[in-house]
């Protein structure tokens, strides 16, 4: 059999032409199941997010707004539920499918110890494998938090949640992203220490559930609370209307402040016999400002990326030191 020129080459002396080659094109090859799969939830949440938008734009055009008032929320259907449960579910997503396969699968298969002995330098494998999954989750994150965050700001008067809410906060500006690549080096991490696919996605799992927990908790005090008082009886002030009220007292002349049910009488003259007695005149409000939105989520997203680069310091550590 004779070969002509024009015959395409093959064989392992091929060289491969093209953005990628060596050990990226070969990462990508092995996980090119999970980038597909990536690829496809991002359209899909994009797809969806600029169908809902457009709906919400529709119906607030067909009623007139916002030259005619609406309703304080709009109701936005059983879909915008699913958005958002969707958006919170990704970093999990990521860092459970993307993060702790990763390089465990590769440990628990020997793969890991067959490229590095072979003419592939560790560390070039290692870069490879770290950035293809931060590649993917940063992708994401950025990709669905510009357009969720392009929706909500303008419409956000008419937004079932407030800015604090997780499904906003959380979904919207560098949290998204950020909340992305630390879970996924969480996974990455995991999967690392543990070198076994399905015990490490379990354990990311549980991981992940914990952070959005101690997330949720730890969400308010990105900001620096603020207080504000008005009169027992009067009206709640019109500016203040779009705060985030953190906790209520009841104050004294002197500033004492009182649990909100203090003076909560059964009685209209027992009532006003305990406030006069204990010198009760104002309601005080601890809240956060709409306008501190940004700093907070900037403060939020540089803990979670330095904990992201905490993390693949300790990945890059183990993979250096140990064996694979």
């Amino acid at each position: 059999m004779t070969t002509t020129l024009t015959d395409p080459a093959t064989g392992p002396g091929t060289v491969r032409r093209g953005p990628l080659r060596g050990t990226a094109w070969l990462v990508v090859r092995q996980h090119r199941s999970t980038l597909y799969g990536v690829l496809a939830l991002v359209a899909l949440g994009a797809a969806g997010i600029l169908y809902l938008r457009g709906e919400m734009a529709d119906t607030l055009h067909a009623a007139g707004w916002p030259g005619k008032d609406l309703p304080s929320q709009l109701q936005l259907g059983q879909r915008y539920s699913y958005l958002v449960l969707a958006l919170g579910a990704l970093p999990v997503l990521l860092g459970v499918f993307v993060g702790a396969p990763l390089i465990a699968s590769d440990q628990e298969q020997g793969t890991a110890q067959l490229v590095t002995t072979q003419s592939v330098p560790r560390h070039r494998w290692l870069i490879a494998k770290l950035s293809l999954g931060y590649g993917l989750a940063l992708t994401t994150g950025l990709v669905l938090s510009l357009l969720h965050t392009w929706w909500w700001r303008p419409y956000r008067s008419v937004f079932p949640a407030t800015w604090l809410d997780a499904s906003v906060f959380d979904n919207t500006g560098p949290v998204l992203p950020a909340f992305c690549l630390f879970l996924t080096a969480a996974g990455i991490t995991i999967g690392t220490l543990l070198r076994r696919v399905m015990l490490s996605m379990v354990v990311t799992l549980a991981f992940s559930v914990v952070a959005n927990v101690v997330w949720g908790e730890f969400r308010n005090s990105l900001g620096t609370s603020h207080r504000f008082t008005y009169p027992l009886n009067g009206e709640f002030p019109a500016r203040h209307q779009d705060v985030q009220q953190l906790d209520n007292w009841v104050g004294g002349a002197d500033g004492t402040l009182y649990g909100w049910g203090t003076c909560a009488e059964a009685t209209e003259a027992a009532r006003n016999a305990c406030l006069k007695e204990k010198g009760i005149v104002d309601n005080v409000v601890e809240y956060l400002a709409y306008d501190q939105m940004p700093g907070m989520q900037w403060t939020g997203a540089g803990i979670l990326l330095a904990a992201t680069a905490l993390l693949t310091v300790c990945v890059v550590w183990r993979v250096a030191r140990r064996p694979l």
